[in-house]
């Protein structure tokens, strides 16, 4: 790399140029029906150069890849490429990020660890969340990672970060008497808490056996609906999307500032920030893709939109300081006590093959795979329906959870109550 910014220095037409390196090392175990089949370790490292060329009013970009094989030769051949390719860019003109170094670690637990003895520790708590009669894990793949990724540019910024994740894979799988169910499940996080491992599996494998058990209602379904963190952190998520200065730049909003994210409100109102960390998160950074060092911004307070965010590029682009590109959610607790989310009748989601939220078209529904029906008296699981309303509406009366979850990339509450929802 070296010889890579060696050769970018000397080349007449590049303006600028960023070099991003990835450095992964894995440590992964694979079972098979309980038996510990495989152990694998891996080390790997991806090296991007994006190199610039302004030209009038223009910037224009191109990147390719260096390899542990590429010769100096091919190296200026790939430079030449990329900045006559840059110069067939029409970006409007930007400036990248500067006079930053520094070394930093994201925060995680792992490090406490060998990599083996930790991912002993995961299976052995994967494992032992099975307390589900005739239930059992198929298949369940750990993987743990240490990423070092490094940012360099050519207006003196040099930035590393070393963080940590892990990833479980599994089958969950349920016999009964007339077929077996399975269901796929994939559990990322980057704080090891034996209690998270195994209430994450166990749930996983109580649903199986729901999923088994579930049957289509027989009479109709008009009741609210709950979701879970999984499902309700779609709709944030999509308020979030709304909110990017490319969204805005391209005019691809539906939301500005000072407007209102949920009208005539009359439930709990939504605040929303964006971070660059939080605990547990596997998109938890110190800085991005540019070296934008990531602070909190807050983009919806108490259901109105009061700031945008995103990349270097299209902050400068809307006259807007860049916060960078950030992933990491933190939604405020509700209202809403543990007895709303119990006392039916109630529809309560645990899965979907994708909810869908549409501002646009004030949208939301999907088809659900799995839920439990609270008629009031009993509990039954429900599978073969799905729910659709208007999103304006739902947003309107939204209940959100006083109990609160860190989850991949989200922290807020836990469920969410929707009404005006049709069952069908």
């Amino acid at each position: 790399m070296k010889t890579a910014m060696e050769l970018l220095r000397k080349h007449p037409l590049v303006s600028d140029y960023k070099i991003n390196i990835h450095k992964k090392e894995s440590y992964e175990l694979f079972f098979v029906k309980g038996k510990l089949e495989t152990v694998r370790c891996t080390d790997t490292c991806d090296q991007e150069v994006t190199v610039y060329a302004d030209h009038g009013e223009f910037k224009g970009d191109s990147q390719f890849f260096v390899y542990p094989s590429t010769t100096p030769e091919q190296l200026e051949k790939l430079i030449d490429e990329a900045a006559h390719k840059a110069l067939l860019i029409n970006n409007k003109h930007y400036t990248l990020p500067e006079n930053e170094q520094g070394e930093y670690r994201v925060d995680s637990n792992f490090d406490q660890y060998p990599p083996r003895e930790l991912a002993a520790l995961i299976a052995k708590h994967v494992f032992a969340a099975n307390d589900v009669e005739n239930a059992s894990l198929n298949s369940v793949e750990i993987f743990i990672n240490k990423h070092t990724e490094t940012v360099q540019n050519s207006r003196n910024l040099c930035k590393t970060q070393v963080r940590y994740d892990a990833m479980v894979e599994a089958i969950p799988t349920y016999n009964g008497e007339k077929e077996s169910v399975e269901l796929y499940q994939q559990y990322n996080f980057s704080f090891f808490d034996e209690n998270d491992v195994r209430r994450e599996i166990g749930d996983k494998l109580r649903e199986v056996k729901a999923r088994y058990e579930a049957q289509k209602p027989d009479t109709a379904i008009d009741c609210p609906v709950v979701l879970s963190h999984k499902e309700a952190s779609r709709i944030f998520f999509s308020i979030l999307r709304d909110l990017n200065y490319a969204s805005v730049y391209s005019h691809a909003n539906l939301f500005k500032k000072g407007d209102l994210v949920q009208k005539d409100a009359q439930g709990d109102l939504i605040s929303l920030t964006l971070s660059g960390e939080s605990k547990g998160s596997t998109r938890s950074a110190k800085f991005d893709g540019d070296g934008l060092t990531l602070q909190p911004v807050c983009l919806v307070e108490k259901g109105k939109a009061v700031n945008y965010y995103g990349s270097n590029r299209f902050g400068q682009y809307l006259g807007e300081k860049p916060t960078g590109d950030m992933s990491c959610m933190i939604v405020e607790a509700g209202t809403a006590d543990a007895s709303m989310f119990e006392n039916g009748p109630l529809l309560e989601i645990v899965s979907m093959s994708g909810l869908q939220v549409d501002f646009f078209n004030d949208y939301i529904g999907g088809e659900i795979r799995l839920a439990y029906y609270n008629d009031g008296e009993k509990i039954l699981p429900v599978t073969g329906i799905s729910v659709s309303g208007k999103l304006s509406q739902v947003l309107s009366c939204i209940r959100l959870s006083a109990n609160v979850i860190a989850a991949n990339g989200y922290t807020g509450p836990d469920k969410a109550l929707l009404y005006g929802m049709k069952v069908f």
